[in-house]
């Protein structure tokens, strides 16, 4: 058998099942062991409680099966998901069963690798964090601690203690007195806690009912054991959730950082290319956002670079280079190392940069901007040239197909001579409306907008009908975007004048934390 090594493990080329554990929720807290497999897989059975962005890992062309039992649904379909993991392992495929929180923890991984073993399949289970610790960490309770809780007991909370014969001896966890973390307990949680005080623990005994652990829709109710399924009840809990009985629930209070971070529970439209989002998306998330991609804006370079190739052979002639946007830097050095050419192409030019964004990308690249604009407009950068003295000088202006003429007038007005080359253009991605409107009907509390190009394009897949966005807040970069979507009949209520990813971000903490 040959074998693909990476970084000092090897991964089985065909034929095998990797059990990997999804966590409870929260995508980044997959293992880096349990991405690599994803990576390599040429099959995905996932559960129903696993975050699709962990689908994204596995190559575009790998076959996805959604295998979920949902609570109440047919319990007899463990042996169908036995029998499509055996059948894809033998065919020669790479099958990863990627399983919410930990497959040996209440997730029936021990009934799959004995149907793989009996079938002679090669297999490898990965951990994961189970919700029974990843859930309660989240709401800010440490589960044990020096003083309060020496011990703690993960239980199932799917048999009714009213059940004769059953496993769980409730008596016994009752008198334990340390923490208890019950996994699928909400049916049950009312017999569950009269089980324990008819066990010997206190009525008041502290309660933590977590739903949606490690989600950014995660909610925690706090009560005792003699209320608390009632309180959860009338606050609207349903399944998923997690339970926690002791007296650690009370160090929620000192302990909380996920659930009261700035933006937490607000869901922010993201509109900016895919390739561009990453920097927002985690910043948001940081922020305790839940981020919705929907790129309204796709960058196609231009299908002739003839125009373009013939400006990059005499950029030596121009007294200025303007970059107006990161795009541009991108599209023009992406051009040039097609080319075989480098930074150096540029030693003969001055460069300007509108916005610290922008002149990022080009220290990226090894060019430090001999002039910067205060502001990401372009007048801003019109003021800093005439302060440079342009008249006569001849200005090379990198960009989009479509795009305002008002810097290339300014300039002109200057008395410079200016040439624009298109470097790319902009497109709706295919798809784009469709994920819009299954967006909108869940509703955003907050709508991004990076650039003029957004807006139009977040309209035009809406038909022009602004009303879809009544109820949301309109955060925009600049006062150009925020012009262009108020003349779009936008109400923009925050706007960012630093024209980058954090900038927008601080904006729309300090508009819900003034």
């Amino acid at each position: 058998m040959s074998y693909r090594e990476e970084t000092g493990r090897e991964i089985p080329s065909d034929g095998w099942v990797a059990l990997v554990g999804a966590g409870p929720g929260d995508p980044e807290l997959l293992t880096i062991r349990g991405r690599r497999y994803l990576e390599a897989a040429d099959v995905v059975v996932y559960d129903r409680l696993v975050d699709r962005r962990l689908l994204g890992h596995a190559p575009k062309d790998a076959e996805l099966i959604d295998v979920g039992k949902k609570p109440g649904g047919p319990r007899d379909r463990q042996e169908e998901i036995n029998a499509v993991l055996i059948d894809r392992a033998q065919s020669g495929k790479r099958v990863v069963r990627l399983k919410g929180g930990d497959p040996f923890i209440f997730g029936r991984g021990g009934e799959e690798v004995a149907a793989l073993a009996e079938a002679n399949v090669p297999f490898e289970v990965v951990p994961g964090i189970t919700s029974a610790i990843g859930a309660p960490t989240y709401a800010g309770i440490p589960l044990t601690h020096r003083g309060v809780a020496s011990s703690l007991t993960i239980v199932t909370g799917s048999e009714s203690p009213d059940k004769d014969g059953g496993l769980v001896d409730w008596d016994l966890l009752a008198k334990s007195g340390g923490t208890l973390s019950l996994l699928m307990g909400w049916e049950n949680l009312p017999a569950i806690t009269q089980a324990l005080i008819d066990g010997g623990r206190e009525e008041d005994t502290p309660v933590a009912v977590v739903q949606w652990g490690t989600w950014s829709n995660q909610r925690t109710v706090i009560g005792s054991l003699a209320d608390i399924a009632e309180r959860a009840r009338r606050e609207g809990l349903s399944n998923p959730v997690v339970v926690v009985v002791g007296e650690v629930v009370n160090l929620r209070e000192v302990s909380r950082w996920f659930d009261n971070r700035p933006l937490f529970g607000k869901r922010v439209l993201v509109t900016r290319s895919r390739t561009q989002s990453a920097d927002l998306v985690d910043l948001l998330e940081r922020a305790g956002a839940e981020p919705v991609e929907v790129p309204t804006i796709e960058i196609q370079p231009v299908e002739d670079f003839c125009k373009v190739d013939a400006e990059l052979a005499r950029l030596t002639e121009y007294n200025w280079i303007v970059f107006t946007s990161t795009n541009a830097v991108e599209q023009l050095f992406g051009r040039l190392d097609a080319l075989g050419r480098d930074a150096r192409q540029l030693h003969a030019s001055r460069v300007a940069a509108i916005g610290t964004a922008t002149a990022g990308a080009l220290s990226e690249r090894g060019i430090v901007a001999d002039l910067i604009s205060r502001e990401s407009v372009s007048q801003s950068l019109i003021d800093g040239l005439t302060e440079q003295g342009v008249v006569g000088k001849n200005i090379l202006l990198p960009g989009a197909e479509i795009r305002p003429d008002r810097l290339r007038r300014g300039l002109e007005g200057l008395g410079a001579e200016v040439r624009e080359v298109t470097l790319y253009r902009t497109v709706a991605p295919s798809g784009a409306g469709e994920r819009l409107a299954e967006v909108l009907d869940v509703g955003v509390d907050v709508v991004t907008f990076t650039s003029s190009s957004t807006v139009t394009n977040l309209l035009a897949l809406l038909g022009g009908d602004a009303s879809r966005l009544e109820g949301a807040r309109v955060a925009c970069i600049g006062r150009v975007t925020a012009e262009t979507a108020r003349k779009a009949g936008l109400n923009v209520d925050i706007l960012a004048e630093d024209s980058t990813a954090g900038g927008l971000v601080n904006a729309i903490v300090g508009h819900y934390m003034p």
